[in-house]
């Protein structure tokens, strides 16, 4: 039985996508003119890509809502200025979002034009709210945090700091006994299963789910960068505050916005795109693999490697599951030191192992 048959995608489960896309962008080193195979959720991450100017960006999903996201997302910053694509998404205060997306709605395909003409209350709050993810997250910073910690104590958490004294401030006034507690139980697969993910999507974890998200929350809270990870931030708060998603910073935005055309979305599974636009040099595939067993990993693993050029480049995340495509294909190179060191860099604290491999050539 596939996956579309057992989990719900009839809905926006991701807002935001919650990965590294600096550490992908390093992964993937991504030339000028090549063909870019992208997993879509909300499509953030294949819009950052844009930055090094493939030919093509083929954003890829089972879910058509996540695409409808997608596309209304490239019609925002094909057709808005910087700061009011900022206030439509919802990462700025603006009144007139409602407005706005008058402004660019003829830009957005018709099918996801009329899902978003029913959703005038999701694009009034803003949309980087209104995922099932991210309603997870305002979940436990707003019902959950409070019988934790003081919201000043949240605020102290987030300012600069030595490294010496966040970890500090972690040991000593943050990793209290209920602060574990909860957290835990918040983060547990159950919980994980019923309120942000789909109980489908971790069939295949056997580890603790709970204990293993916080020892990964543990290495961003007590480190110097937190102050800077707009993931950690939006996790404890509910809001990015001053913070932006790589896509939306303005080092490589206008890069973005001129190439913006170059992404095209594909509903179905990513190894199927290859018959409407040929082979890729690169492919992102987030945590796919996550939620195959064995059998299904490896007949999709053979799939990629035959719609991908040789040479190409593969980066992918592991959660909970371990899984590597280098280990069952010898065709396959794992990059490991380049895997390890992107890992240490990354501000996405779910995850547990970064995986670049490339194609022989």
């Amino acid at each position: 039985m596939a996956i579309t048959d057992k989990a719900k995608f009839d809905f926006v489960r991701y807002a935001n996508v919650w990965e590294d896309a600096t550490v992908l962008a390093k992964a993937l080193q991504i030339q000028k003119g090549e063909k870019l195979l992208s997993i879509a959720s909300a499509g953030d991450n294949c819009f950052y890509l844009l930055k090094d100017e493939p030919e093509i960006a083929v954003a890829v999903d089972l879910s058509e809502v996540q695409l409808y996201l997608v596309e209304l997302k490239k019609s925002a910053i094909r057709t808005l200025e910087y700061e009011d694509v900022l206030g439509f998404l919802g990462f700025r205060e603006n009144h007139k979002r409602i407005n706005l997306y008058q402004k660019i709605k003829s830009e957005i395909p018709s099918e996801a034009r009329a899902y978003w003409d029913t959703k005038e209350d999701v694009i009034k709050e803003g949309l980087l709210h209104d995922g099932k993810f991210e309603k997870y997250f305002q979940t436990f910073s707003n019902k959950v945090l409070p019988y934790i910690h003081s919201k000043e104590k949240t605020k102290e958490l987030f300012k600069i700091k030595s490294a010496e004294a966040q970890k500090e401030f972690y040991d000593k006034k943050w990793n209290t006994w209920r602060w574990r507690l909860l957290f835990k139980v918040f983060f547990s697969k159950r919980i994980m299963g019923w309120l942000g993910r789909d109980p489908e999507f971790l069939k295949q974890v056997e580890i603790n789910v709970g204990n293993f998200i916080f020892n990964q929350a543990e290495k961003q809270l007590s480190s110097e960068k937190a102050h800077s990870n707009h993931m950690l931030r939006y996790n404890l708060t509910s809001s990015f505050d001053d913070l932006l998603p790589e896509y939306l910073q303005k080092e490589h935005y206008a890069t973005i916005k001129n190439h913006i055309d170059n992404v095209h979305c594909f509903k179905g599974y990513a190894q199927e795109a290859s018959a409407k636009y040929g082979n890729f040099d690169v492919m992102n595939l987030s945590n796919i693999f996550e939620y195959m067993d064995q059998k299904i990993f490896k007949e999709s693993g053979q799939a990629f490697i035959d719609i991908a050029n040789p040479g190409a480049r593969i980066a992918y995340w592991n959660l909970m599951v371990p899984r590597r495509l280098s280990k069952e294909f010898n065709q396959l190179t794992f990059l490991e030191s380049l895997s390890n060191d992107l890992m240490r860099e990354d501000k996405g604290f779910y995850y547990s192992q970064f995986v670049v491999e490339k194609l022989t050539e």
